[in-house]
């Protein structure tokens, strides 16, 4: 079981990122979006993993504290919370947001993720409550900084956001609002991470 995974981030492209090991090995690893933004082209990371095995392939997720992956595995263990929505729930908020909102029995924030309707989202506020209360997650509810910055083209960016975004189960003209909405506000996005990070907050006011 490959657990922790510690290299050079050589390849970015949202969700996923491949992190060069000093043994000269890249693994190809998919995270949470805001896991996701916290990753600089170049520089080394430091990730914990879940390695999930299929009959037709062996996938690895990853995320940056190990409380985040441990509320990834209580989710998975769920009955109908695969890994897609279970990484679309982490990219809709933190851990920490999460499980304060399983606390508070939350059913509507919970259906604002995509995939997840008012059944399922009942369904998870019962199963979650207990397997959550003993984790310990970080507070910091609010999307990473990061200092640099990977020049690309605006179309590429959009592209590539929005792709993100699908992959997770959001609908294609949802994520192209919350694009166009973040832009609106701002033009200054240089890369796909800042880009994501406005995003992700346009879809969570939605």
């Amino acid at each position: 079981m490959i657990g922790l995974i510690c290299g050079q981030v050589v390849h970015l492209s949202a969700p996923s990122a491949c992190v060069l090991t000093s043994s000269g090995v890249g693994y190809d690893i998919e995270l949470p979006l805001p896991s996701f933004c916290q990753l600089q082209l170049e520089h080394d990371a430091r990730i914990w993993t879940h390695h999930h095995v299929r009959e037709d392939a062996q996938l690895l997720y990853g995320f940056m504290s190990r409380s985040e992956r441990d509320v990834f595995r209580q989710l998975i263990k769920i009955n109908g919370v695969g890994a897609k929505m279970a990484l679309a729930m982490l990219s809709a908020m933190s851990a920490a947001e999460l499980k304060a909102q399983v606390e508070q029995g939350s059913e509507a924030a919970l259906t604002r993720i995509p995939g997840i309707g008012k059944k399922t989202a009942q369904r998870l506020l019962i199963e979650l409550k207990d397997k959550l209360k003993n984790i310990e997650v970080a507070g910091n509810a609010g999307m990473p900084e990061y200092t640099e910055h990977a020049i690309s083209s605006d179309s590429s960016i959009n592209a590539e956001v929005e792709g993100a975004l699908i992959s997770l189960g959001y609908k294609e003209k949802e994520a192209q609002q919350a694009i166009k909405a973040a832009r609106g506000q701002s033009d200054d996005f240089d890369d796909t991470q800042s880009l994501l990070k406005a995003t992700l907050r346009q879809l969570s006011s939605f």
